[in-house]
């Protein structure tokens, strides 16, 4: 099970209860700001977008491509280490609303992280330094450091070869 937070509902399904969750106006605010970050293509901005009024964490150098989809009730949630690369249109959620329950869950991507294209990220994951996680992939369980991923589920493709090369040097 990945790390989440888990809070039960009863009655109507959780998302029907959004806004006893999280603050209808805090959502219009990281809406409007995930919106103009998702295209502005100047990466400094974005970056500077995410940290000052959503709360994130995003390490330097880190390059967040067009069209990402950060978490829009709690992208406070989501950290993002240095000199990392997250793929054009990927979604990270930490976030996710069910029948009966709903759940949080911090997510890690560590640094010199390399997340493919329209990759989905869940709640509650952490994708360890220099991992390569491919396009297309969901992940839904941790990733190990210098591992690549791929896939829906993920699964272990091979070792990150530019670590070892690195080692071995």
């Amino acid at each position: 099970m990945r790390n989440t937070d888990r809070f039960p509902v009863k009655g109507a399904n959780s998302l029907w209860q959004l806004y006893k969750t999280v603050p209808f106006w805090k959502v219009m605010r990281n809406f409007v700001v995930i919106q103009l970050a998702r295209y502005t293509p100047f990466i400094p901005m974005k970056n500077w977008m995410y940290r000052t009024f959503l709360g994130m964490e995003v390490g330097e150098k880190t390059a967040v491509a067009l069209m990402v989809m950060m978490d829009i009730l709690v992208p406070e949630r989501i950290h993002i280490g240095r000199n990392s690369i997250i793929g054009y249109n990927t979604t990270i959620l930490a976030h996710e609303y069910l029948i009966d329950e709903y759940r949080f869950g911090d997510v890690y991507i560590g640094s010199e992280v390399m997340v493919g294209a329209n990759t989905i990220i869940l709640p509650g994951v952490t994708i360890g330094d220099r991992a390569i996680v491919a396009a297309g992939s969901v992940v839904h369980k941790d990733v190990a450091p210098g591992t690549f991923v791929g896939g829906n589920p993920i699964q272990v493709i091979g070792k990150n070869q530019e670590k070892e090369m690195e080692a071995t040097e």
